[in-house]
């Protein structure tokens, strides 16, 4: 099978893809692959790495306001399919599947215009531009979250969840836990606001440092970055705990996931597919900066479940912090209830059913 992935502008949407690619890599070892995005964008950097066929085009996103530089967009987007149509006549795909960002606009839809089956993943509750565009044109709409279907046409959606799912299960918690300094018995809260961070929670984590030196269970503080430095600084006025691991990134996340009871965390729909895969409950404090305020409608989908509890940022101090930490870690019929709710929403089986759906469409398109 020959598969065109495109996608891009931030993690969320390129490592479902790299997740999608390794999994079809270990159940068919002659799978070829090519994936298409921009030289501005993540996409260009991550992709080569992984030693995945990556090829460009040149594209930007539409500005939600009137704007001149919106007519240079129709213009790039047209010459984006003209290019992408070259692209795939020179590759010659099975199916193309965009799991969304701008970039996937002009790819996926001259793949239509080509009539090779396609495929959009949409990772969020509330679907971007670039899929509401395209979902008139595919032939099918992968979901992540049920609350998704009501923006998509009935028959073309198919519930399959987050392909990042698959990669953080069977991870070896234990090691994860000691890889970062953090004790195997005592009960640990992961705290992180994304991999650049984010400021109004590492205010607030730092405000509550005193309080947290008292509490029964440990702590690893995730700050990002680029507020590594400044936070390091603040923590030194005021010394660091014993039981609270300060580190500015981790990259094996899914093994320190794995060891992890409780998660603080903004709302990102890959973060939500990995905490329900492995069934950790969560405290969540959705991003009120994002498109369509869909970070919160996110983590609504977790917390009206019983899976997680909702923190919105205006209400997000040192003490509601570590009230709310506190409510769950503590007491352990809830922590237990919650695992439960969470694990029951979680889609460990992500990346095989989007790929039984890649397989079914390649069929019916060759009869």
């Amino acid at each position: 099978m020959k598969i065109v992935l495109s996608g891009g502008g931030t993690g969320g949407h390129i490592y479902p893809a790299l997740a999608l690619i390794r999994e079809i890599q270990k159940v068919n070892k002659t799978a070829e692959f090519l994936y298409i995005g921009t030289m501005n964008g993540l996409e260009s950097t991550i992709v080569p790495m992984e030693n995945i066929p990556f090829k460009s085009i040149h594209i930007t996103g539409f500005k939600r306001k009137i704007s001149f530089e919106n007519v240079k967009t129709v213009y790039r987007f047209l010459k984006g399919v003209k290019d992408s149509k070259r692209l795939l006549k020179e590759f010659k795909p099975d199916i193309v599947i965009g799991t969304g960002g701008y970039v996937c606009g002009p790819v996926v839809y001259a793949a239509a215009k080509l009539r090779i089956p396609t495929i959009i993943h949409e990772q969020n509750s509330v679907p971007g531009l670039t899929n509401k565009f395209l979902c008139r044109y595919v032939n099918k709409i992968a979901i992540c979250f049920e609350e998704g279907k009501e923006h998509f046409p009935a028959e073309k959606v198919v519930f399959t969840g987050n392909p990042r799912a698959s990669e953080v299960i069977g991870k070896d918690g234990i090691h994860g836990l000691l890889s970062v300094g953090l004790s195997t018995t005592m009960p640990a809260v992961l705290i992180f606001g994304g991999s650049r961070g984010a400021r109004p929670i590492n205010e607030s984590v730092v405000k509550a440092l005193p309080e947290l030196a008292e509490k029964p269970y440990q702590v690893l503080y995730i700050t990002g970055d680029a507020h590594f430095d400044d936070v390091k600084k603040e923590i030194e006025l005021i010394g660091s705990p014993k039981n609270v691991v300060i580190k500015p990134f981790i990259h094996n996340m899914p093994d320190v996931l794995a060891g992890i009871d409780l998660v603080v965390s903004r709302a990102g729909a890959t973060t939500l597919a990995e905490l329900t895969s492995l069934g950790i409950p969560s405290i969540l404090i959705p991003s009120p900066y994002v498109t369509n305020n869909h970070q919160e409608k996110n983590a609504r989908s977790l917390s009206d479940h019983g899976a997680a509890e909702l923190l919105l940022e205006k209400d997000l101090n040192n003490k509601s912090l570590v009230n709310h930490i506190d409510r769950i870690l503590m007491n352990q019929e809830k922590l237990k209830e919650m695992k439960r709710k969470a694990k029951k929403i979680g889609v460990p089986d992500a990346a095989s059913r989007l790929y039984s759906l890649m397989g079914q469409l390649v069929s019916e398109n060759q009869k």
